[in-house]
């Protein structure tokens, strides 16, 4: 089988901002699942509306709203338009809003009620009842389970900030969930029941992914393992591989981890797609046999899985503790966080499955001709997502601190971090590194070489292998 693994933990453009418990919305309700019948019948308020002008009100296209009703300040169900410019959604959810008296503007409500159900197919086999693609963003019911993420999914409303670029789909939560088929019922934020049903709450803003159905779970303290296929001694050893990569990142950025990373093994309703990806703490290991979680577990593959799990655990920092906006806002996520695990991999593998990696990148560097960041003025300028934030950037970064070191280039990703900015673009990139080096000479030099120039893969490739 020819399987296309992706190591794909973002979208084409990064719609999301950290939120404090006060500016999050809240969402409360009941939510019925069967995994049998592939359907959703959902009864959710959400309040703590943000007081923006410009929104758009995200939820899954194969959702079948009964209505939205406005609950405060008058209970009453209401007109709702679809619109056609979400021009950064992934494709999976339709846009919504309220509009304003005479139909000028959009009405800001206080509370809002969407009742709605959706029928989905199940993949139940191999032979006949599978789709052709799987993907992060799909709502995918496999005969055993419901896996969904939340941001791209949006199977439950996500407000949106046109104007600013931010999408709310870090929500408080206060939920009952009823699943009569499942074994097990999960949602970001809180452990899994072997129930079904659940009244699962969150005080703290979470993405809701949810890993519905019928598995195990271990959990030894330091990971949950959800549906776990593998051996005790191989679970203990991944435990303290990843108690090992947690202590790298915390010791380089001096931030801890503050949930136990949560893994799901389980099967895509295709039959050869394979892939990981992150919905912190959530990590979800999708794929047939050791093409899918199984293969961090098996010695033969676990070259090829360990700077992926490296790159999961980069974006609890690059993702969650900072999130990314704008036209550069998905390259300094994905970037930053390749950039981690290759400095992972160089100090806790071997010097060559680091030479090797690194080598693999310039190799698909040979014939990509990319815009410089300087030159990047929409998310249109980047012709070839893939290789741009995976290869491109991390190169790019790895040049830089050929040039100012790795101490220094640890400060500037602790800096990238905690400076506060409305808009992570071309000049927080900029602002973040002058403050880091304080040397306008050096900065400027990065800048000419790296930033603002044609030939930035040539140069970079050319630092790198000077010795």
């Amino acid at each position: 089988m020819n399987f296309r693994i992706l190591a794909c933990f973002t979208l084409l453009t990064i719609s999301l901002n950290i939120f404090s418990q006060e500016n999050a919305p809240h969402l409360k309700g009941k939510v019925k699942i069967s995994i049998k019948e592939g359907t959703f019948d959902c009864d959710l308020t959400l309040s703590n509306f943000p007081k923006i002008q410009d929104y758009l009100i995200r939820l899954n296209s194969g959702m079948n709203l009964l209505h939205i009703r406005i609950k405060k300040p008058e209970d009453m169900v209401v007109i709702y338009e679809k619109s056609d410019k979400d021009s950064t959604s992934s494709g999976e959810s339709l846009a919504y809003y309220i509009p304003g008296n005479n139909r000028k503007g959009k009405f800001i409500p206080e509370e809002l009620q969407f009742r709605y159900v959706a029928k989905f197919p199940v993949a139940n086999d191999t032979i006949e009842n599978f789709s052709r693609e799987d993907w992060r963003g799909n709502i995918a019911f496999n005969g055993m389970s419901v896996r969904c993420d939340g941001r791209q999914s949006a199977w439950y409303p996500i407000v949106y900030d046109a104007k600013k670029d931010i999408a709310y789909n870090r929500v408080v939560y206060d939920i009952e969930f009823i699943c009569e088929d499942c074994k097990t019922i999960y949602a970001n934020g809180n452990k899994p029941v072997s129930s079904t049903s659940a009244h699962l709450i969150s005080n703290e803003p979470q993405e809701i992914a949810l890993f519905c159905g019928n598995y195990d779970v271990i959990d030894d303290g330091n990971i949950a393992i959800l549906n776990p296929k593998f051996e005790e001694e191989k679970i203990k050893q991944f435990s303290n591989l990843v108690s090992n990569y947690k202590k790298y990142y915390e010791q380089k950025l001096n931030i801890k981890f503050n949930q136990t990373p949560t893994f799901i093994n389980t099967t895509p309703t295709s039959k050869k797609n394979s892939w990981l990806f992150v919905a912190y703490p959530t990590i979800m290991g999708i794929g047939w046999g050791n093409h899918g979680l199984a293969g961090v577990f098996e010695e033969a593959s676990q070259k090829f899985y360990k700077p992926m799990i490296a790159h999961e655990f980069g974006h609890y920092y690059f993702g969650t503790i900072k999130v990314f906006n704008s036209e550069l806002g998905d390259m300094m996520s994905e970037g930053f966080t390749e950039y981690m695990a290759l400095k992972l991999t160089e100090e806790n593998q071997t010097e060559k499955n680091y030479d090797e990696v690194l080598a693999k990148k310039i190799k698909n560097l040979k014939d990509f001709k990319p815009n410089s960041f300087s030159m990047v003025k929409s998310i249109t300028d980047i012709s070839d997502r893939q290789t741009y934030v995976y290869d491109y950037a991390p190169i790019i970064f790895i040049a830089i601190e050929k040039e100012i070191g790795k101490k220094k280039m640890w400060e500037w990703l602790k800096n990238i971090l905690e400076t506060k900015t409305e808009f992570t673009n071309y000049d927080f990139l900029v602002s973040t590194l002058k403050n880091t080096l304080k040397n306008d000479k050096k900065t400027e030099i990065i800048i000419n070489k790296y930033f603002a120039n044609v030939n930035s893969t040539e140069n970079a490739i050319k630092r790198i292998n000077e010795k």
